[in-house]
């Protein structure tokens, strides 16, 4: 896998603001969020979609999700409520080619989460 922006900030090349980072993971405020809080919670391990994830990488992923709850405490908005999305594809949103969990929270949020341009297709 080639190297990308998630690489580059592992890597200390490009800052981010980083909220929590342990030797499997790391956690950072997401530069253009769409909602009060929204962190990405990303791999070390480079795996570009959730399609690329072996049966080696369960844990990890499992880790992911671990990190976003402990987050989700200590940063006070867990009672209240938060989401954790994770895009697989083009099609779906993914514009990074690192698996990403985006964690949500901070207002109500709605389903189906459209957007206007899942209503114009």
């Amino acid at each position: 896998m080639s190297e990308t922006l998630f690489t580059k900030i592992i890597n200390r090349e490009i800052p981010a603001d980083i909220v929590y980072e342990d030797d499997i993971s790391l956690a950072f405020r997401d530069i253009n969020p769409q909602a009060p809080v929204h962190l990405l919670v990303i791999p070390k391990k480079a795996i570009a979609t959730i399609n690329d994830i072996g049966e080696d990488d369960r844990e990890l992923v499992g880790h992911l999700y671990w990190v976003a709850g402990k987050l989700a405490k200590e940063m006070g908005f867990a009672e209240d409520g938060y989401r954790t999305v994770m895009n697989c594809g083009e099609n779906s949103g993914q514009t990074v080619f690192h698996i990403h969990l985006h964690l949500l929270a901070g207002k109500p949020m709605g389903w189906p989460p459209y957007t206007d341009r899942m209503k114009q297709a």
